[in-house]
């Protein structure tokens, strides 16, 4: 499972041109799910998204996680994290989960994280989106599950 968090002072998501979720200070969370992710994956991310710590403290360093500074989520699935591109210039989408998967490992991380007490805002699964945002830092951080170590 692969998370790409963009720190934002805003983001929103548009579909057909109408806003469907927006948030102020907070995540911006793209997510792909690989055709072989477990529970120990989605676990995984799912942690390192709420223990983060790259908001800046009274002192300038990235010391504060979402929860310390009160942020929100806005949750964005997205296959194309497994785009593969080594043979050629066509991104070969092989190893992303099939839509079942992905959306069923999707709706348990947004569960999974308001149960934990975040605000979660989505994108809407399967659908062209345009998603806007202003990337605060710019702060960009790759999780991926299978880097562990």
């Amino acid at each position: 499972m692969r998370a790409v968090i963009q720190q934002v002072k805003n983001a929103n998501v548009k579909v057909d041109n109408e806003e469907i979720s927006k948030i102020d200070k907070g995540f911006l969370v793209f997510l792909g799910v690989k055709d072989t992710d477990t529970m120990d994956d989605l676990a995984y991310v799912k942690k390192k998204i709420e223990k983060l710590r790259i908001f800046e403290d009274k002192d300038g360093k990235m010391n504060l996680s979402l929860s310390d500074v009160g942020g929100k989520i806005l949750l964005v699935s997205q296959f194309t994290l497994f785009g593969d591109v080594r043979k050629g210039n066509r991104p070969s989408f092989i190893e992303a989960a099939r839509p079942e998967k992905a959306n069923e490992f999707y709706e348990i991380m947004k569960n999974e994280l308001m149960e934990d007490g975040f605000e979660v805002e989505t994108g809407k699964f399967q659908t062209h989106m345009e998603v806007g945002l202003v990337n605060d830092g710019p702060t960009t951080i790759l999780i991926d599950s299978e880097r562990i170590l």
